[in-house]
């Protein structure tokens, strides 16, 4: 149903196919997904006295953000030339031309936020060598049109596990860059912190970055009121434990998302065991697993 959606989405002109998606997520798919739910209570835990009107406006904006971001990913070649015309911004441009014309691995770290491939692409166009790590669809069938929709962005891709880690260590190695997002709940992650709450994060790119001595830069798609984006590159990543390189990771993502809090994807579950707690504390059900019966006792 998603593909024949998107078939008819993708007939229709780069401007109309985006603001539609936008539409259809934020009315239709949202509501009935749960996503208005979760986002609700995300936003209750991380700021409870957030005003209603705020909170409103959030729960329509966020799943449009994720409808247009949709449509651009499967509009390849008309997103790319449009995120070809900005220009990239801040502390951190420099120091990655340097790493392009020296062919010193790169780890582009972004988070939900915006258009989290707007960077990539744009970086493509401009000739960088620039991979992307991403996670598998449990459906292969839909996975197979998601991976061939980015790849019209920007290849090389390496899926999460073992293989693809493999190949993407081969591309850093030969001075490549890979961008990765970092602000998934990952069950074995260490315990930072996200918005003032604990956050299990993966150390994998900071630990990767030590490893080949790869640099490690905070990158930002956001999304502008005229349809643009501000293509942002922050400071490097200073070299330390990969605890610390990680939560300044947090840190940078945290700043943007406070600053532009409709653009990022509050649909996540980023604080499982953090929310745990707290419906525990007020009594409220939510998305725990149900505590299974007692097994009886034998009479023997």
């Amino acid at each position: 149903m998603i593909r024949a959606a998107l078939f008819v989405l993708l007939s229709l002109p780069y401007g109309t196919r985006v603001r539609l998606s936008a539409l259809l997520m934020s009315r239709i798919v949202s509501p009935l997904a749960g996503y208005d739910v979760r986002i609700r209570k995300n936003l209750k835990l991380i700021v409870p006295d957030m005003q209603q009107a705020e909170v409103d406006h959030i729960v329509r904006t966020v799943p449009a953000n994720l409808g247009r971001t949709l449509a651009e990913l499967y509009s390849g070649p008309d997103f790319v030339n449009r995120v070809a015309c900005e220009t990239l911004q801040g502390q951190g441009v420099a120091a990655l031309d340097e790493a392009h014309r020296t062919g010193r691995p790169v780890m582009l770290v972004t988070g939900h936020i915006g258009n989290y491939d707007a960077v990539r692409g744009m970086l493509t166009r401009r000739g960088y060598r620039v991979g992307g790590l991403y996670r598998e669809m449990e459906n292969p069938f839909f996975n197979r049109h998601y991976v061939a929709a980015i790849s019209r962005i920007g290849t090389p891709l390496f899926p999460r596990g073992r293989k693809g880690l493999a190949n993407m260590v081969r591309f850093l190695k030969s001075g490549g860059m890979v961008g990765l997002v970092l602000d998934q709940h990952v069950r074995d992650g260490a315990r930072l912190t996200f918005m003032g709450r604990d956050a299990l994060t993966a150390l994998s790119a900071a630990e990767m970055a030590l490893r080949y001595n790869a640099l490690v830069v905070p990158t930002y798609g956001i999304r502008r009121p005229d349809g643009g984006f501000d293509l942002i590159i922050e400071a490097p990543i200073p070299h330390c434990a990969p605890e610390v390189m990680t939560q300044a990771l947090n840190d940078s993502l945290e700043a943007r998302v406070r600053t532009n809090m409709d653009q990022w994807l509050w649909t996540h579950r980023r604080w499982k065991p953090a929310a745990r707690r707290s419906k525990k504390l007020l009594g409220e059900v939510g998305d725990e697993t149900p505590t299974k019966p007692p097994k009886p006792v034998s009479k023997r």
